[in-house]
């Protein structure tokens, strides 16, 4: 294969496995990419560089996404961006990455580098805002030196990661990986005026913008909230050996995760169940439904409502006419396997996802089916 085209495919196979999520570094979706297209080596003159490749990712994104969609979901995060970093402005907050370029794609993060001494001090105020984040330090290998780099991935609407250096480090220009020349960042007013000329928004219209997301509640920050609580809510070891009601949940979900893994409705159904229990222990039921409403569709509602029932109808203790009413029901069969799975999550020392992790895979479905 001549030099061009095989730089190419190799930049075009890349861009495919960093969209599709096979790979998330440039470096190592050229070399996987270089060893599917040749089969054998290849020259790095053949390489492609990383600005090609990013190139390709933003083709396809285009391809998939429509140049409507992308546009509108560019400017959904560049205000999310403006959002948070008027959160963060006591860390001198700089938007880099492919939101600032307009290079986003599915499941691109929003990238701000802060600046603290300490970054505990940032998680901290991260938490204020209601916000679940996770810290994470990673090393790695750049111009020669091993260097640790302290990120905080926060749970929003969209993924953000957050970079922490020490305050020395505010005027320092660093390097992109993908061309070599100082990164391109912005600060809060300059993003301000990058959404105001691509699109159209002024500042007064930035501010209702933001003041109308801050009114709509995050559905998944709500599961979460309701979520954690459980784990203070001690069950009855007779029933639930398994401890927590948690813990019981987090394995239910596994379960279903198991027999429907693209089924939102059910497993949310599966996650949420219980989530009453904190909250009411005597009808936790309704007290979950309740605090639910508006929040879950029909059928999860539906599901969480006749969850108790289910268990009566197996152990044959349920009245015939309300026997009769859950068997010709139209979600009479997903109600018997959730029912399988309840049972089914009350197993001692099993592994299971955090709370994050189940939100993160349900979220992703919205993502994945639109």
């Amino acid at each position: 294969m001549a030099s061009p085209k095989l730089r190419y495919a190799i930049a075009w196979e890349a861009a495919r496995l960093l969209y599709d999520h096979e790979e998330s570094e440039y470096y190592r979706a050229k070399l996987k990419a270089a060893r599917r297209v040749q089969k054998s080596w290849v020259k790095p003159a053949d390489l492609p560089s990383n600005a090609e490749i990013r190139d390709q990712v933003q083709m396809m994104a285009r391809l998939h996404e429509g140049d409507v969609g992308h546009s509108q979901r560019l400017h959904k995060m560049r205000l999310r961006a403006l959002w948070w970093m008027r959160q963060l402005q006591a860390f001198h907050p700089y938007l880099i990455g492919s939101v600032l370029t307009g290079h986003v794609r599915d499941g691109s993060d929003i990238d701000i580098h802060v600046f603290a001494s300490n970054p505990q001090s940032i998680l901290m105020h991260v938490e204020e805002t209601g916000s679940g984040c996770q810290m994470e330090r990673k090393r790695v290998r750049k111009d020669g030196e091993e260097r640790v780099f302290t990120h905080i991935h926060l749970r929003d609407e969209f993924p953000v990661e957050l970079t922490v250096y020490h305050p020395s480090l505010i005027g320092h220009r660093f390097r992109s990986s993908i061309t070599g020349k100082a990164i391109e960042r912005a600060s809060l007013p300059q993003l301000q005026r990058l959404i105001e000329l691509e699109h159209g928004q002024g500042i007064d219209q930035q501010d209702h913008a933001l003041e109308e997301a801050e009114c709509q509640v995050d559905r998944f920050q709500l599961y979460e909230s309701l979520l954690w609580p459980l784990e203070n809510v001690k069950q009855n070891l007779k029933y639930h050996p398994e401890g927590d009601a948690l813990y019981h949940s987090l394995q239910v979900f596994e379960h279903a995760r198991d027999e429907m893994p693209y089924d939102e409705d059910f497993l949310l159904a599966a996650l949420l169940h219980d989530v009453g229990k904190a909250i009411d222990p005597q009808d936790h039921v309704a007290a979950g439904l309740e605090a639910l409403d508006g929040f879950i569709q029909p059928r999860t509602a539906w599901l969480i409502e006749h969850h108790m029932l289910a268990h009566q109808l197996r152990d044959r203790t349920l009245g015939a006419r309300a026997r009769r009413r859950l068997v010709e029901h139209p979600w009479h069969d997903d109600l018997v396997t959730l029912s399988d799975a309840d049972r089914l999550g009350r197993q001692q020392g099993v592994q299971v996802d955090d709370v994050g992790d189940a939100l993160d895979y349900i979220r992703s479905l919205e993502t994945m089916f639109g």
